[in-house]
């Protein structure tokens, strides 16, 4: 028997009504003659709706009691799909994180997986049962429940099949599959069938909303077959695995992630010594604030210029730590910009093709549109440009390498 592990989101099991559809779902699969071990968020909306509740009691909520208030939102909706299962004739038995046991560490709101215990969910599989779990959630080893961070049911689910060792793991989602980019900004955008776990990576930690990070750094890991579907609607979906002999086949971009929750800062006129790095991002760092783009320009004048990008959300505390650091080392200036935005080409062609960069500048040029800052890796192009030309910029270059034909370029 095929054993999948199947998760589906909050809005796929956002309404009595909607918890249905995904238990004929389930069980027309089970039926069909695979095991399967299914993986639920919260209703949508409701982890927020808890949380609001928990900062009207507390200013500053207790973590250790936040993980228990929020993991009762996936409690209730595997309860309820186990129910809805019975219903229709398919056994059915569901499980909070802490009863599988998903073994975690202490870190409240943000827990890791240290291990899962499969003795329970063998045996109810063994028995013909469909097995329901709660995502998001896990517990320590003194019993403390805990959570593992906004979007953690995809780890859940990618975890359990690592462990389980389960043929595939699906993610149930709104849309049906991974684009090219985002439909809602280019009309054409097309959807992937195969995409790398590589690609999916950078794709994710640059701004694509469809997999949660941890959960492709873990089936990267344990190299878990994954694939994103739609639960609105039938259809292949896009595979996600790892790169093997056929990528020489692949086009040479596979997608585009862009992304306008950034903001630029600059501190200019620093002293060209050794240190001065450390000096700028030790504080930046030490109040938890993520630098993504940097660059440094060394003058003339045996000063240098450091740029770096964080997210926008920390632009005035990152720019009070800057102005105060400026201070301290006697630079000249601090400029900050928080109407930019990032936008990166990623596809494990470039390992193989020249030419990339050069088309994409090329490309920008002709729309008028200024470069601020680049950052390369072998599969990746990221460059920063101001906000308000972002739309235009994914659009041409969509264009320009051909990403909505279906029959996308090998060949530089």
């Amino acid at each position: 028997m095929t054993l999948l592990v199947q998760k589906y989101g909050g809005t796929s099991v956002g309404s009595i009504e909607r918890i249905q559809v995904v238990a004929e779902k389930v069980a027309a699969s089970a039926k069909a003659g695979n095991q399967l071990v299914v993986v639920l968020s919260a209703m949508s909306g409701v982890t927020n709706k808890l949380l609001g509740w928990a900062h009207q009691v507390q200013v500053e909520p207790s973590v250790r009691e936040l993980d228990v208030l929020l993991a009762t939102g996936e409690q209730t909706t595997v309860a309820l799909l186990a129910m809805a299962l019975e219903e229709l004739g398919c056994p059915a038995r569901s499980y909070t994180g802490g009863q599988v046991k998903i073994l975690t560490d202490g870190a409240h709101t943000k827990a890791r997986i240290i291990d899962i215990e499969q003795d329970s969910i063998r045996q109810d599989l063994e028995n013909g049962k469909i097995v329901v779990v709660a995502g998001f959630q896990g517990v320590t080893e003194t019993g403390d429940i805990t959570t593992l961070g906004r979007g953690g049911s995809d780890t859940t689910a990618v975890a359990l099949a690592a462990a389980l060792k389960a043929d595939e793991c699906q993610i149930f989602t709104d849309v049906d599959g991974v684009y090219t980019t985002d439909p809602r900004v280019v009309e054409n955008a097309r959807r992937l069938d195969y995409v790398t776990f590589e690609e999916m990576l950078e794709m994710s930690s640059l701004g694509a909303k469809v997999l949660q990070i941890r959960s492709v750094e873990f089936a990267s890991k344990y190299n878990v077959p994954l694939r994103v579907l739609s639960s609105f609607e039938e259809g292949p979906g896009t595979f996600i695995g790892p790169e093997d002999e056929t990528m020489m086949e692949m086009p040479l971009i596979s997608g585009i992630a862009f992304t306008s929750d950034e903001a630029k800062l600059s501190i200019l006129g620093v002293p060209d010594i050794p240190g001065m790095a450390h000096k700028v991002f030790g504080p930046i760092s030490a109040a938890g604030i993520e630098v993504d783009v940097i660059v440094q320009n060394i003058g003339n004048d045996q000063t240098n210029d450091i740029t770096f990008t964080v997210q926008r959300k920390d632009t005035a505390k990152a720019a009070k730590i800057l102005q105060t650091i400026a201070k301290e080392i006697n630079a000249e200036e601090v400029q900050v910009d928080d109407k930019v935005a990032k936008l990166s080409l990623v596809g494990v062609g470039m390992r193989s093709h020249a030419g990339i960069a050069s088309r994409m500048f090329e490309t920008l040029a002709n729309e008028s549109i200024n470069i601020q800052l680049i950052t390369t890796s072998e599969i990746k192009i990221s460059i920063v440009i101001e906000e308000k030309y972002l739309e235009l910029a994914v659009r041409a270059l969509h264009d320009a390498f051909e990403l909505g034909s279906s029959g996308a370029q090998t060949k530089a």
